[in-house]
C-alpha cells in the first residue's frame, strides 16, 4: 500500500510528538540513537567510583568555591553561606536561633555577632556589649577556635563532605540550577547522593548527606574574592580566651 505525502507528514508529527514526551525521573532522554552524553563531559559513562573520585580530584584543585545549606555536627544544625579559598574563608552561620559571621585569614580567626549571640544562655552582658559588632579575634587556644576554624578551611570542611557511604551506584541524570548533572548516590540513597556537572569541569554541584544530615549546594568554583583582615576600628582582641557564652 503507498503511503501519501500528507499520511507521511502527519507520522513525523506523531513520532516527533511522542519523542518530547519521553521523560524519566532523571530527565529528558533521547529518541533513536541519539546520544545521551552528546554535548556533555562524557562524566555520565564513567562507572561510579570514578565519578565520585574525578568530583573530589576537581573540587580540591579549585581555587575557591561557595557552599550554602545545612549540615548536622557535633549535635547541632549549622545553617552556612560559606566562600572558601585556600588560605582561609568568610562567610555566615545560623545555629541555635543565632546567627554570626566567620572571617578567617591565614591562621587569623575572626567571629563578628550582635550582642544577643555572646550574652546567650546568661554570657556576661557587659562583655557582650563590648563584642557586638565587632570582628573579634579569636585565641587558637580557645575552644571556639577549634570548633568554628573547619567551617573556614576549604581543604577540611570539601574532604569531610564529599563522601557518599556504602555502596556507591549512579542514579542517573538530573538538573541543579540549570546545569545537567550525573547523581551518584550511596546505598540508593541511604549514603548520600551527589550530583556533579555534565557541563564544563565536573564540579560537585549538590550534595544530600547521609541520615539527613544536610543538604549542601556547590557554586562559584574558582571564582576569586576578597580576603582580608578586618579595619582595626572594627577589631577587638579579647585576650586569651573568649568569655563564656
Amino acid at each position: 500500500m503507498s503511503v501519501t505525502p500528507r499520511r507521511r507528514i502527519r507520522r513525523a508529527a506523531l513520532a516527533g510528538a511522542a519523542c518530547a514526551l519521553v521523560v524519566t525521573g532523571a530527565g529528558l532522554t533521547g529518541c533513536g540513537s541519539e546520544d545521551p552524553d552528546a554535548g556533555t563531559n562524557g562524566l555520565g559513562k564513567l562507572p561510579a567510583d570514578k565519578i565520585q573520585a574525578k568530583a573530589r580530584t576537581t573540587a580540591q584543585a579549585a581555587d575557591t568555591v561557595r557552599l550554602h545549606g545545612t549540615v548536622e555536627a557535633g549535635g547541632n544544625r549549622y545553617t552556612l553561606d560559606m566562600r572558601l579559598k585556600a588560605d582561609g574563608g568568610t562567610g555566615s552561620v545560623a545555629a541555635q536561633g543565632t546567627t554570626f559571621g566567620l572571617l578567617r585569614v591565614g591562621e587569623q580567626l575572626f567571629l563578628k555577632a550582635d550582642s544577643g549571640f555572646w550574652s546567650h544562655d546568661g554570657g556576661d552582658a557587659k562583655a557582650a556589649g563590648k563584642l557586638a559588632d565587632k570582628y573579634v579575634k579569636v585565641p587558637q587556644s580557645d575552644p571556639v577556635y577549634k570548633k568554628f576554624s573547619g567551617f573556614t578551611d576549604k581543604d577540611v570542611l570539601l574532604g569531610g563532605l564529599l563522601t557518599l557511604h556504602g555502596t556507591v551506584q549512579t542514579d542517573g541524570r538530573h538538573e541543579q540550577a540549570g546545569v545537567r548533572t550525573i547523581r551518584i548516590t550511596g546505598d540508593e540513597g541511604d549514603g548520600g547522593s551527589l550530583d556533579v556537572s555534565l557541563e564544563g569541569t565536573p564540579y560537585p554541584l549538590r550534595l544530600v548527606r547521609a541520615g539527613s544530615a544536610g543538604t549542601l549546594d556547590f557554586s562559584d568554583w574558582n571564582k576569586d574574592f576578597a580576603l582580608e583582615q578586618p579595619p582595626k576600628d572594627d577589631t577587638l582582641d579579647y585576650g586569651k580566651q573568649l568569655p563564656t557564652s
